[in-house]
């Protein structure tokens, strides 16, 4: 199956005088790297939230931002920790010492400073609280996953139309290939005997030999079956349920290897030229390929 790896998804869940929010968005990557932006009340769930993106996803690069928030209609109590402030008064009267200055310390100067405001401790989530969080972030991945899935139907489309056209283009080629194969026989024959001016003094069978040999070297029969065996393999990669990205890397690789192996080994400009577009077929390939999962 073929998944984009950019993708947005959106959640939010109100319940219990609780409101969460969780965006997630993911570009592509060669292996899934998690980033999360957690209030403070959820930053001992950290390895939970990575937890459920790998349930979900198997490469890619995701940002997920979590936002948590306990509705309250009381005021929040706020208590003075007088050993901070007492700290804090002695070392201003000791800087105004230090310079020299006559004006004494004043509350004003004090409430400059916050840290000996304390108020209520934020504590961990409950259970309760913990499972609205994590059906909002998998409500989150899964409108993500939506979108990744809709992306790698498009990109489906255009990589299996560029696979069957270089498909047509290397049966093309081992035709042209089957063609030439008499003609390349016949011409080094030819410019064997044309080089050695008296062909009484050559081994005919050895000669019909070596002709055979050569001639057979620019034979592509082989390099095209393993290149159409590449490409139905990429296509039942694309049509399998489980991510292809890597395997279709892989098989990209082969067929890169086999054009260029053709390549070398055609004694043909329209062979070459057939090649030469096919290359260029498969570095497209190749720059969809860095977004699929």
């Amino acid at each position: 199956m073929i998944i984009s790896m950019t993708g947005y998804g959106r959640a939010e869940v109100s319940r219990n005088g609780l409101n969460i929010t969780a965006e997630v968005r993911s570009v592509n990557n060669r292996f899934l790297e998690i980033t999360t932006r957690l209030p403070r009340t959820l930053s001992r769930r950290e390895n939970d939230f990575k937890d459920l993106v790998k349930s979900k996803l198997s490469r890619g690069s995701l940002n997920a931002v979590v936002k948590f928030e306990r509705k309250s209609d009381s005021v929040p109590q706020l208590t003075v920790d007088t050993s901070t402030a007492k700290s804090y008064y002695n070392l201003l009267n000791q800087l105004r010492k230090a310079v020299k200055i006559r004006e004494s310390v004043k509350l004003e100067h004090l409430l400059t400073f916050s840290e000996f405001f304390e108020g209520p401790s934020e504590e961990d989530v409950t259970d309760e609280e913990w499972g609205s969080v994590k059906e909002t972030m998998l409500k989150a991945l899964d409108e993500l996953n939506v979108m990744r899935r809709n992306e790698g139907q498009e990109l489906s489309k255009d990589l299996k139309s560029r696979i069957n056209w270089i498909d047509s283009k290397i049966s093309d080629i081992a035709e042209r290939s089957k063609e030439r194969i008499p003609q390349e026989h016949k011409r080094l024959q030819e410019r064997i005997v044309q080089l050695l001016d008296d062909r009484r003094i050559v081994d005919q069978n050895r000669l019909e030999l070596e002709v055979a040999i050569l001639a057979d070297k620019f034979d592509v029969t082989e390099e095209c079956v393993r290149f159409n065996s590449h490409n139905k393999f990429f296509i039942e990669a694309m049509e399998s349920s489980e991510p292809a990205g890597r395997k279709l890397g892989f098989l990209l690789q082969e067929m890169n290897r086999e054009a260029n192996t053709i390549g070398s080994k055609s004694n043909d400009a329209e062979i070459s030229h057939s090649v030469v577009a096919i290359k260029e077929e498969l570095e497209k390939i190749r720059e969809q390929l860095q977004n699929v999962e």
